[in-house]
């Protein structure tokens, strides 16, 4: 084996920083424990500290998707620490396939702990219980059929039959499809199961949340827009594109899908159920080197996402989130050209929990303020980066500020 996939070593001292969330440096290794004890703690208020020992790993999020680190660790022994670079990955992953999927198994449930708190923030009952599958889906199959969204409402009533054929709103679903039988027409694509590769039009849905998963999905080509409903709104959480994955919590730790995927462009992708995924870590270390690569800059974004849903200023949150689109497209911050964010305006509002009016109503509050940054055609422009970045790091400090007073 060359030198490059040669793990390196490192030897840490009790109480010694291993990484720390100030640093603006890029993590460029992981860490799996060898010796001794670590603890991580996140740079979320409400982020507990978690012990670690050996066979644990962590700074993997920042190292596979290449930026700062979101949690800080400390040696609570003297430790011993394997470093594996990210190009080392699928190495690592020829060499020992339990730890990739243990690696892939943590990374897929802090991804669902992260988008289940993001969206209890944002939402404005957020002590108000969530719904189990059955009625979830059916909600979901309504959300759509009073909006018009006939392939999709005719999508998620079909797939509430087939999944609680006993459900308590049976007589009611089965009168949905039968009005939805002749205006959703060729509705969904009607793919089988096992078909790895497969081609999806607009408007299809991959899947609705409330219903059983058992598939993630690598998007090759075309764009899919993934939202919950919440409060009788749909409240986005992105808009997945060329690249990456989306479904993989639901496949990997078994429990309904917390959120509906409907396609903004026809799309190829290739759908991994159970079977080929296991098959995937032992075949194609490759994929699985991207499916790791792209949850950890999923997990990223959405801690992100948090840290900024809890910044009490209305404006300060639009202008962070904008900073985190720039930071996940690799902006250059300190450069004055302008930038054209692929985000519309409706899907921010949206994807930060804001009604309809008083988006309305910050749009022009914003726009007044800051002749940098103005919605044309439902498309947000920025006329300098720099100047958006400065004024997102304005609000920042100021939020700081008043916590500190606090």
């Amino acid at each position: 084996m060359s030198d490059q996939f040669q793990f390196g070593i490192a030897n840490y001292r009790k109480d010694a920083y291993i990484t720390a969330v100030e640093s603006i440096q890029k993590a460029d290794c992981f860490f799996i424990i060898r010796q001794g004890q670590v603890k991580v703690s996140g740079r979320l208020k409400d982020d507990g500290d978690e012990v670690l020992v050996p066979g644990d790993f962590f700074g993997v999020v920042s190292a596979m998707s290449s930026h700062s680190h979101i949690e800080s660790a400390v040696a609570l022994t003297d430790v011993t620490l394997i470093t594996v670079r990210p190009q080392q990955y699928i190495s690592l992953i020829q060499k020992n396939a339990q730890v990739a999927a243990k690696i892939i198994m943590q990374l897929s449930g802090r991804l669902r702990v992260l988008d289940e708190a993001l969206t209890k923030v944002i939402q404005r009952d957020g002590e108000k219980p969530v719904k189990e599958g059955s009625f979830r889906l059916f909600d979901a199959a309504e959300y759509y059929f009073r909006r018009k969204l006939h392939g999709q409402a005719f999508h998620a009533y079909g797939n509430y039959l087939k999944y609680y054929p006993d459900g308590e709103k049976l007589a009611a679903a089965t009168g949905r499809l039968k009005q939805l039988a002749d205006l959703a027409g060729k509705a969904g694509a009607g793919h089988e199961k096992g078909d790895l590769n497969r081609a999806y039009r607009e408007g299809d849905m991959l899947f609705v949340e409330g219903e059983p998963g058992n598939e993630l999905f690598v998007i090759q080509s075309g764009s899919v827009r993934v939202a919950r409903i919440v409060d009788d709104e749909e409240v986005l959480l992105g808009i997945f594109k060329a690249g990456d994955i989306l479904g993989e919590m639901a496949l990997l730790d078994d429990k309904p899908r917390a959120a509906s995927a409907v396609v903004v462009e026809d799309c190829a992708v290739m759908a991994v159920n159970k079977a080929n995924f296991e098959l995937l870590i032992r075949e194609q270390p490759q994929l699985v080197s991207k499916i790791t690569t792209l949850l950890a800059g999923r997990i990223w974004f959405a801690h992100r996402q948090l840290e900024n849903a809890l910044v009490p200023n209305p404006l300060g949150r639009i202008y962070g989130i904008l900073l985190i689109h720039l930071e996940k497209s690799w902006a250059n911050l300190d450069s004055q050209s302008p930038h054209v964010f692929d985000l519309k305006w409706d899907d921010l509002v949206r994807m930060l929990g804001f009604a309809e009016k008083e988006g309305f109503i910050l749009m022009g509050e914003m726009q007044e303020k800051d002749k940098n940054v103005q919605v044309k055609d439902g498309r947000i422009h920025a006329g300098s980066i720099k100047e958006l970045a400065r004024i997102a790091e304005l609000y920042q400090k100021m939020d700081q500020a008043k916590a500190r007073q606090e």
